[in-house]
């Protein structure tokens, strides 16, 4: 059985037709690579699996680990483990990293987070990441570099655990560093979780250090080819110019 299945999936924003009949399969453990031109779908596709009010499901379903959650929440998704990063990550004043991540993981599990444990894995993972530990009692994002964010969201990622993260143009913005960090990040979860990743993106050099299970190009909300990780290359080489036409 998959760990996501996405039937027949068309979505609406307003009277807008934004994404038709769109089909995807991931295992436990995959990962997934959404490619195409801008305004494709690509975006719109995570935030309605995330489950985003401001989409809507005109046909099809969405099946995550056996069950359909179409219609559910986006905290009730969160806490079945899909996980989505942001393309700006937006500043979130009054409360710290910590907290957010702490109150996060008890909204998931419903179990109270053990403090000195949580603590200890929480800046074991930041100096994975070559985060600055004061960054922990900052508020979330106030004043940070768009680096900063974004290893911020990968930070979120780990200790949260999902079984599935959608990762929209994180590497966007990004310094070779800090895509190489991040990639270092992902990796981590892969190897620690076993989780299946979709990694929205228009760059490949986050893709560098990871194994793609299947590469998917979305164009005017259709995907149009399906393929291997190899496909990765084919479309650096010579574009998207060949699946639009």
């Amino acid at each position: 059985m998959s760990l996501l299945d996405i039937q027949n999936l068309s979505v609406k924003i307003e009277k807008k037709q934004v994404l038709d009949g769109v089909n995807l399969s991931i295992n436990a453990g995959e990962t997934h690579v959404l490619m195409g031109p801008n305004g494709a779908g690509k975006s719109t596709l995570g935030y309605t699996i995330m489950g985003n009010p401001r989409y809507t499901v005109s046909d099809g379903k969405i099946m995550f680990d056996g069950e359909d959650i179409t219609s559910l929440s986006p905290d009730k998704r969160a806490a079945k483990g899909i996980f989505l990063s942001f393309q700006q990550p937006l500043e979130v004043p009054g409360i710290t990293l910590e907290s957010f991540i702490r109150n996060a993981i008890q909204q998931q599990t419903g179990e109270r987070v053990k403090l000195f444990q949580f603590q200890k894995e929480l800046k074991a993972t930041m100096q994975l990441l070559n985060m600055d530990e004061s960054y922990a009692s900052r508020d979330l994002n106030v004043g940070f570099s768009g680096g900063e964010r974004k290893k911020s969201e990968i930070l979120q990622l780990l200790m949260l655990k999902p079984k599935l993260a959608i990762l929209d143009e994180t590497d966007s913005g990004l310094d070779v560093d800090a895509v190489r960090t991040v990639s270092k990040g992902i990796e981590e979860y892969q190897k620690r979780q076993n989780g299946a990743l979709i990694i929205i993106t228009h760059s490949t050099k986050i893709l560098e250090s990871l194994n793609v299970d299947k590469t998917h190009v979305l164009v005017k909300g259709k995907i149009v080819k399906d393929s291997d990780g190899t496909l990765v290359q084919k479309i650096n080489d010579e574009g998207f110019e060949q699946f639009i036409k």
